[in-house]
């Protein structure tokens, strides 16, 4: 401590002359304070001296004599023994609880040491014994005590963090329980996604409406067997399934992915929804008029159905996006409210025997049509 400072306290000449500014004098009086118990009686009869500086040093000189109390008849350590049936106070890392001393000797353990009179225990002027340790799991270890078991946490963080604890208080049993946990977990991997299987039209408009993310659904019904097959069609059935699920491992932290198999007429068709709406359908399958009968035709629209995705995404904000900009920018404009998508024009532009002419003369046609239609 600086010399200076020293000969500025007169305990026979009660004068106490300080600068409220100076941090350094504010942490040695306290210290200085600590050390004289002459000084310490000084400060608790403010009559012996005279207090001969500015306000702020008054208000100083209060907040140090608290301090020194504190010190003084503070934290201390005792010896816990009593009856199973005592209730203890217990102050773990701020977290506050409140047992009995047969609780917390049940097991053998630490804290069997702590309250059974073998250990020094730390307590304040409360009575709340301190233990300097986390208390989020203390509640958890108390119910261990209790029963001999408990429930363990669902995070794997989290059993690692009472696995921790247990450890310190030497309760080797839980420690086991934890230990074994987290062995099979790292066995048992967690799917990175997961998407439902619809089975009702109730269960599937519940899953829409609570959804908080974007919605695509693909419905898939292959027990609609009205008519024959084309050739293609198993494997463009095959193709939207195989699109359908590396969609879902991409996009299922962001979309939310379902999938219908209830009985419909439909056989293979896209559904977007956001906000709870949908916004947009992709079917793929038509009538196909051959010489003898119709015939069942399932395509596989891959561009279009990765535009609709795209556009889903734009319902993951609260706020619903601008359809004329998702109009604007649409490759067919037809993207709206409502929009149903069938692939009559992709039909056309793969009919055998047509020329390349006449594919690009359809195409036109159908934007024209699509145009006229949503004007």
């Amino acid at each position: 401590m600086d010399q200076a400072v020293l000969e500025e306290f007169e305990l026979r000449g009660k004068t106490f002359v300080a600068d409220a500014t100076d941090l350094n004098f504010h942490a040695s009086i306290i210290i200085w304070s600590i050390s004289l118990d002459n000084f310490i009686d000084v400060l608790r009869k403010p009559a012996y001296f005279k207090i001969e500086a500015k306000k702020s040093t008054l208000i100083i000189t209060v907040v140090l004599v608290r301090r020194i109390k504190s010190v003084m008849s503070g934290d201390h350590r005792t010896v816990i023994k009593g009856s199973p049936s005592q209730y203890v106070k217990l102050n773990v890392g701020g977290s506050l609880h409140y047992t009995t001393i047969g609780t917390l000797t049940k097991h053998d353990s630490m804290l069997r040491a702590m309250f059974s009179g073998r250990m020094k225990v730390l307590t304040d002027s409360e009575g709340w014994i301190l233990i300097d340790r986390c208390g989020r799991h203390f509640g958890t270890i108390l119910s261990f005590l209790r029963d001999g078991s408990v429930p363990l946490p669902e995070s794997t963080r989290e059993i690692a963090e009472l696995l921790a604890e247990a450890k310190y208080y030497l309760i080797q049993e839980l420690s086991e329980c934890c230990e074994t946990a987290l062995r099979k977990r790292e066995m048992d991997l967690e799917p990175i996604c997961r998407v439902p299987l619809i089975t009702s039209s109730k269960e599937e408009q519940m899953l829409i409406n609570s959804s908080t993310k974007p919605v695509v659904k693909l419905l898939i019904n292959r027990h609609n067997n009205k008519y024959s097959y084309t050739n293609t069609s198993d494997d463009n059935l095959l193709k939207n399934v195989e699109l359908f699920d590396k969609l879902s491992l991409r996009f299922s932290g962001r979309v939310l992915f379902i999938k219908d198999v209830i009985g419909s007429n439909e056989i293979c068709c896209w559904s977007f929804y956001g906000h709870g709406r949908k916004v947009a359908e992709v079917c793929c399958t038509s009538i196909v008029y051959a010489t003898d009968k119709k015939h069942t035709k399932v395509e596989f629209p891959e561009a279009r159905i990765y535009e609709e995705t795209l556009n889903i995404l734009l319902y993951e904000n609260r706020n619903a996006p601008d359809m004329d900009l998702m109009q604007a920018t649409s490759t067919r404009g037809a993207v709206a409210m409502g929009t149903t998508y069938t692939s009559d024009d992709e039909d056309d532009r793969r009919t055998p025997g047509s020329s390349s002419k006449e594919s690009r003369d359809t195409g036109h046609l159908n934007r024209l049509r699509n145009t006229k239609q949503t004007s």
